[in-house]
């Protein structure tokens, strides 16, 4: 196979070396232009046909977000963000990735090792994915879901546990705008760098009905709530307090590569709650959650998996559609349902769980 053809946008002379070299090192990637501004970037789309653009959020003559909208409009392909990890990079990549620019990177360093394998790993995979057709994405109109109650019985589980990586943003939004004002609690990562999650968390708390913010330690779990893991630096947990549940972030190592762990989150969901939950892996690139949303079934949880058709990466839903973990794959505009319908799993083979 071909290596991925990559564009790099920056206005930096030196950041574009520092990545273009990060890339370069492996051999499935060719940097095949650099461009400074977006007006020369625009001439270089049209003469290289890259399979991948790199591309930075601040930028001289047009900002990144104005230039994502065109090319995204004119000659689509996968755009991933290369963005400083400040407050206001972070609220800017959030709407790039909304969108449908495929994943952020945090911007490489030399200090920093992880930041140059992010890089390669996704770029990888979207120039994989390049010619597959992109899901379409959610409209931003808000709507009201079907009603529940007539012939649709509200959900009795306790806790909804969702994961999502890659092409996450664009999935959560559409599947929580579904989501009424009362839903159980939920507890959500959505692999992401530190200080992303809180511009997310606000952003979805903008669109949804239920209240969404960034996880704290020791939070009561309460209904109406969506509570999003804080990227990068700790897992978050479930945990049992008295009669009720609350949020637990713990210090530790990376577990299938990622932290937060969506199968930390997921096994601490089957430990503290056992069949009263229901558990969603969604799209993303590797295999975590996969685990985890198989301890969750084993204790009784309904679990689903969103199908390869409407993800961006069929990477995390198929590990855990072949582990076991999935009882049912459906399209994401069929998931919010499918939580809300009401329907009991079977507990046939389910081990016995502390809950």
């Amino acid at each position: 196979m071909r290596p991925v053809r990559v564009l790099i946008i920056d206005d930096s002379a030196t950041m574009r070396k520092i990545i273009g070299f990060a890339l370069a090192s492996n051999p499935a990637i060719e940097v095949v232009g650099e461009a400074p501004d977006p007006t020369e970037a625009f001439r270089l789309v049209d003469s290289l046909d890259p399979d991948v653009i790199t591309l930075d959020i601040e930028m001289p003559k047009m900002n990144g977000i104005d230039f994502l909208r065109r090319v995204m409009k004119h000659r689509p392909r996968p755009v991933i963000m290369v963005s400083t990890l400040t407050v206001s990079g972070a609220a800017v990549t959030i709407e790039a990735l909304a969108l449908g620019a495929f994943d952020c990177v945090a911007k490489p360093t030399l200090k920093d090792d992880r930041s140059f394998r992010d890089l390669v790993e996704k770029v990888i995979a979207a120039g994989a994915g390049r010619n597959r057709a992109r899901p379409s994405r959610p409209s931003a109109e808000r709507h009201d879901p079907a009603p529940l109650g007539a012939g649709q019985a509200s959900v009795r589980e306790k806790v909804v546990a969702i994961g999502a990586s890659t092409g996450g943003v664009e999935a959560l939004i559409a599947l929580l705008s579904e989501f009424p004002a009362d839903c159980p609690p939920t507890v959500i990562t959505q692999h992401m760098p530190a200080n992303f999650t809180r511009s997310f968390a606000e952003r979805l708390d903008r669109m949804c009905r239920p209240t969404v913010q960034e996880a704290d330690d020791r939070c009561q779990l309460a209904r109406g709530n969506i509570y999003i893991a804080p990227g990068g630096e700790r897992h978050l947990e479930i945990a049992r307090r008295g009669d009720g549940l609350e949020t637990r972030l713990r210090e530790g190592e990376t577990v299938s590569g990622h932290r937060p762990s969506v199968d930390v989150l997921m096994g601490s969901v089957a430990a503290a709650v056992g069949h009263d939950a229901v558990g969603v892996i969604l799209t993303g690139m590797g295999k975590d959650g996969a685990q985890g949303l198989l301890k969750m079934r084993q204790c009784g949880a309904r679990t689903i998996g969103q199908d390869e058709q409407s993800s961006l990466i069929y990477g995390m839903p198929r590990v855990a559609s072949e582990v076991g973990a999935v009882q049912k794959q459906l399209p994401l505009n069929r998931i919010a349902r499918e939580i809300f319908s009401g329907a009991r799993s079977t507990r046939e083979g389910a081990v016995l769980c502390h809950s």
